[in-house]
């Protein structure tokens, strides 16, 4: 499978091809993992849940019917129970320590500079702690996966202008949360 033709793919692995179902998880494991990762904060539980996802996944192909909802979708939709029930099994909100997992290139050799950078950093990850799960799982969405509003929409199943209302109301609530810091 040199060239990747995603509905050839998924078509065959609907019908059974594991193959084809292996050349799907090849290019989704490394998104569904981040995601799970952003959500729950443990290596460890990302690791169990994202393959949790690909099982549950492979058990359910032949139920996937293309409507409208793209194959990614689907499989951050399982995620997002997934993540869910983890939450729910752990009764905790866990915080999502997102600095732990990215890094952050400070251009020139200005300590000064780093420090700042990284405290401002600091401060939007823990305004964005602040908003609600939901709030949260669309900002992971739109600015790590750089997923667009039509594919976020189908993921949170709500329609692409519920989105973008909450995407607005989300930024306004983290510059009302950033602007009391100050």
């Amino acid at each position: 499978m040199a060239e990747f033709d995603e509905d050839t793919v998924l078509t065959r692995a609907v019908e059974g091809d594991k193959e084809a179902f292996s050349a799907l998880y090849e290019r989704y494991v490394g998104r569904i993992y981040n995601y799970v990762l952003y959500r729950t904060g443990s290596p460890t539980d990302a690791e169990d849940i994202t393959a949790r996802v690909f099982q549950r996944a492979l058990r359910h192909i032949d139920h996937y019917h293309f409507q409208g909802v793209p194959f990614s979708a689907w499989l951050y939709r399982i995620a997002h129970n997934l993540v869910a029930n983890w939450h729910r099994d752990n009764s905790r909100r866990q915080e999502v320590p997102l600095e732990d997992h990215i890094q952050w290139f400070v251009s020139g050799n200005h300590p000064e500079s780093a420090l700042e950078n990284g405290q401002e950093m600091e401060g939007l990850l823990k305004a964005i702690r602040t908003l609600s799960p939901e709030r949260q799982h669309l900002i992971v969405l739109k600015f790590v996966e750089h997923l667009s509003n039509v594919d976020i929409a189908l993921i949170m199943g709500k329609s692409e202008g519920a989105i973008k209302s909450l995407y607005h109301r989300t930024l306004l609530a983290l510059r009302e949360v950033l602007e009391g810091k100050e």
